[in-house]
């Protein structure tokens, strides 16, 4: 239905904003397509099918967000809205994109999650202006080469999908702050991820990982590794250069022992162990002064050392 429409669409040609979000709308009048003013359309959270053959013509476009609705293809008309920065197709029915979405080349944020994507587009790769990328909760088994040309990238979210590798390529992602991978079935990781000095945060629970790459040292402005729900049995050395880690997550692995590095990271404030196959904790971890959480639960073998209640005297929270 139209009808919860504001006004009249005739009236609403002028508007540079218009949010048309969680109105029920099944679909939108043609109408709307001579808005050419328009700079900014949500249509979240509608009902809508399909959009008018016409949307094209709203040359200065800038953000179109459809979040929440049950397309499954759009007009060919879309690309080219070549003045778009943000499109937000998330939580759609999408089983392709085409590739003309590599006409949008003023893109800085696209979320293609919660669709039924077997695969992205290579013309992804034109997209050298773009800051953020989702396409979690799809049905990706790969990704297109041209993705570890987006060198702009400041977060990749990749989450919930069934990826078994990652390309070397992904060490190209120079500027990457943030890297959701969680949820895949990686049973391994390149050494050029090392490469991603800016990176602050690495989520990859809930995958396959048995190692992790001596390389990963050089993630020197880490502040969170999560790595929750692998199949990880030891720990490179080199895991205590990550002089800025603040958060590490390592619960629900196969650890026996921790590299005697891990002492060295003094801003260290939360280290989860929890589910693990541990015997002894190496001596270094007593001199992490910054240490407000340390959780050792159901390690059915550990051996707790005495020097666990100096950590608890500076107020650190130990659970056993």
């Amino acid at each position: 239905m139209t009808d919860n429409l504001p006004r009249s669409v005739d009236d609403l040609r002028q508007e540079r904003v218009l949010d048309l979000a969680g109105r029920q709308l099944t679909k939108v009048p043609e109408s709307l397509g001579h808005s050419a003013l328009l700079e900014e359309l949500d249509l979240d959270r509608n009902q809508l099918v399909s959009l008018p053959a016409n949307i094209g013509q709203m040359i200065n476009l800038k953000s179109l967000s459809l979040y929440s609705n049950r397309l499954a293809a759009l007009p060919e008309s879309v690309w080219r809205l070549t003045n778009l920065r943000i499109l937000n197709l998330a939580e759609n029915r999408f089983t392709f994109i085409p590739e003309g979405i590599g006409n949008l080349t003023e893109l800085r944020m696209l979320d293609l999650g919660h669709n039924e994507l077997a695969f992205l587009p290579e013309a992804i790769g034109n997209l050298q202006n773009l800051s953020f990328l989702y396409a979690s909760n799809n049905r990706l088994a790969s990704l297109p080469g041209a993705l570890w040309g987006l060198d702009g990238l400041l977060y990749l979210n990749i989450t919930d999908n069934q990826l078994p590798s990652l390309h070397d390529a992904i060490g190209n992602l120079a500027r990457l702050i943030e890297l959701r991978l969680y949820n895949n079935q990686l049973s391994s990781l390149p050494d050029s991820l090392g490469r991603l000095s800016k990176l602050r945060e690495l989520h990859l629970m809930n995958n396959k990982l048995i190692s992790l790459p001596e390389t990963l040292g050089g993630l020197t402005n880490l502040r969170k590794l999560i790595l929750q729900g692998n199949q990880l049995t030891s720990l490179p050395e080199s895991l205590g250069d990550l002089a800025n880690l603040t958060d590490l997550d390592l619960r629900n692995n196969r650890l026996e022992a921790l590299p005697d590095s891990l002492g060295k990271l003094a801003h260290l404030r939360h280290l989860d162990l929890r589910a693990n196959k541990l015997v002894n904790l190496p001596c270094g971890l007593r001199e992490l002064t910054n240490l407000e959480k340390l959780d050792l639960r159901w390690n059915k073998t550990l051996i707790l050392p005495d020097w666990v209640r100096l950590l608890e005297d500076r107020g650190c929270t130990v659970f056993v």
